[in-house]
């Protein structure tokens, strides 16, 4: 358990140093911004979508390490992948980190980002962590903003004052 949690924590410090994919990318067909107010996380995306493939992402903004790291990872993982699957792994990801997915007993395609299952059990961490993949399944639904509260929050009963 002790490794698994330091190799988490080099993880994230790692691609919170230097995030992959980072930046826009000019004449992208599908941007959205995801804003997580409980922590002030701030992500804008931006994504190339030709024959239902992703051909390219990039993310920019600010946010936690945390965030940070899993827009980062997510960027990578899904590039090149079809829509519906990227849209898979947006479900895998969120039940994984609320704690409903087990990646080491589940079938799944989430792959190195099963790193980020111990953020379970971190509770006022798991938006923070799901905000890059929330920001991701609005951009590819054409929502232009998003929140991890109010109606489309990603993971129901951890709003801001417990409501």
């Amino acid at each position: 358990m002790t490794d698994m949690r330091q190799l988490y924590q080099e993880v994230i410090l790692d691609h919170n140093r230097k995030p992959r994919n980072w930046g826009a990318i000019p004449g992208a067909n599908r941007h959205a911004d995801g804003h997580n107010p409980l922590c002030g996380d701030h992500i804008k995306l931006s994504v190339n979508v030709r024959d239902d493939k992703i051909e390219a992402i990039a993310f920019e903004g600010h946010g936690c390490a945390i965030c940070k790291a899993s827009a980062s990872m997510m960027t990578g993982a899904v590039k090149g992948k079809a829509v519906q699957e990227a849209e898979t792994m947006v479900e895998e990801f969120r039940s994984m980190a609320t704690g409903t997915l087990d990646p080491d007993k589940a079938e799944h395609h989430l792959g190195k980002l099963k790193i980020f299952a111990g953020v379970k059990d971190l509770p006022s961490r798991v938006k923070c962590a799901i905000l890059p993949w929330h920001t991701l399944h609005a951009a590819l639904h054409a929502e232009s903003s998003i929140s991890t509260e109010g109606e489309a929050d990603p993971v129901p009963g951890t709003a801001i004052g417990g409501q």
